[in-house]
């Protein structure tokens, strides 16, 4: 679903990602690990549109979208999630999906009356459900716990009927209880999206991903199967096996 060719972004005099190739398989669950530095924000900006390439290209669902802006990405079926959470705080939790459905209504609807467009509000709902956040609808997302938050993300990209969906580091900041509903969720998701994801709880990812690539100074320094990055001698010399972990 998603086919990273020959990526190469520097800046400066430094080559934050290098010729770099990998493939995320519909429908399934791809995370990229790896130390600090190594390159994986950049390669999300790169694929999310946020950055251009200096090299290669980018193909979503077999398409070159290389370069595209987000907003036609977003259209084309790509959401992300953000390393710090991006929501509109001053509307409640319910506004904040609402809006992000009512963005893939067609033009007659996004520009009718909110009020009267029952069929958003009830999708609204029904995706706080699924989400567990039923109960937290009418509350403005600027008072949500942390986790919460991180889980409204989701269901706004979620509501945005995307065919792949980028997280970045989904559980960054949360406790065990909070990582481990993010696992669950992360979980419900496979099979009806595509997910690739950066995240430095390592055991998580051993646990949710179907095909992981660790990124070494913006290179591809090994890709496979959870258990197969595990024994790979490469992976921990760089970085399983060294100070970094429990953190990427």
């Amino acid at each position: 679903m998603i086919a990273v060719r020959g990526l190469t972004k520097s800046f400066g005099a430094l080559r934050a990602v290098n010729d770099l190739d990998f493939e995320a398989r519909a429908g399934g669950v791809t995370s990229i690990i790896g130390p600090n530095g190594a390159g994986k924000s950049t390669v999300f900006n790169l694929i999310a549109g946020t950055l251009r390439p200096d090299a290669g290209s980018v193909e979503l669902g077999g398409r070159d979208v290389t370069g595209l802006a987000p907003h036609a990405l977003a259209l084309l079926g790509l959401a992300r999630s953000f390393q710090i959470s991006n929501l509109f705080f001053g509307l409640t939790a319910h506004e904040n999906v609402r809006l992000a459905a009512q963005a893939r209504a067609p033009r007659r609807r996004f520009f009718g009356r909110i009020e009267r467009e029952t069929a958003l509000a009830e999708r609204g709902h029904a995706i706080l459900a699924e989400f567990g956040l039923a109960d937290l609808a009418a509350e403005p997302a600027a008072n949500l716990s942390h986790g919460d938050q991180r889980r409204l993300e989701i269901a706004l990209c979620m509501a945005s009927e995307p065919r792949v969906l980028l997280l970045d580091e989904p559980t960054q900041g949360m406790s065990p209880a909070e990582t481990l509903a993010v696992d669950h969720l992360i979980k419900s998701l496979a099979g009806r999206v595509t997910v690739l994801m950066i995240e430095h709880d390592v055991d998580l990812v051993m646990g949710i991903s179907d095909h992981i690539i660790v990124l070494h100074q913006g290179r591809n320094l090994f890709e496979g199967t959870p258990a197969q990055v595990r024994d790979s001698s490469a992976v921990r010399a760089a970085y399983l096996g060294g100070a970094d972990h429990a953190a990427a």
